[in-house]
């Protein structure tokens, strides 16, 4: 074999890995799980505001996934957003009083909902609804009641 036909099938082992990498970063970043067939039930809650969350986001407890959104659609009788989400099996001795938050991950990342257990001694089931929620802090009406607060008490002074 010649040197420049050794050379074409190295560039080309190379280039082919590099693809094969750039398809596995892919289905991580976009939490893909499509290979991973684990039982889970629904449980859903009403949110007046859910900010970015996404369906597939996922649901957290302490910081440890223990589900993803399902879906999300706008209740027909209160106009809030429905979030449906589906708990992984494992998880299924959650207490019925525990409440669910959107919470943001850093400053500016995506959104997850985070579940805080309660202590009742009853567990959520399969169609339950959570009745404890927290919707999503939207960043620009935080920034706008700062600068509100900031200029009444800027008038104040003077």
């Amino acid at each position: 074999m010649s040197r420049w036909k050794m050379i074409e099938i190295w560039v080309g082992a190379f280039v082919l890995f590099a693809l094969i990498s750039l398809a596995v970063i892919a289905l991580k970043v976009s939490n893909f799980e499509g290979f991973q067939d684990r039982p889970t039930y629904q449980v859903n809650a009403l949110f007046s505001n859910i900010g970015g969350l996404k369906v597939r986001s996922p649901v957290k407890i302490s910081g440890v996934v223990v589900g993803r959104v399902g879906n999300i659609s706008v209740d027909r009788n209160t106009y809030q957003a429905r979030v449906v989400m589906d708990i992984y099996q494992d998880y299924n001795q959650l207490p019925l009083d525990t409440s669910a938050s959107i919470l943001t991950s850093g400053l500016l990342g995506d959104q997850y909902i985070g579940l805080e257990p309660g202590a009742d001694e009853e567990y959520l089931r399969d169609g339950d609804q959570i009745d404890l929620v927290q919707p999503a802090l939207v960043l620009e009406e935080l920034i706008g009641q700062f600068l509100t607060k900031f200029a009444d008490s800027d008038s104040e002074a003077k």
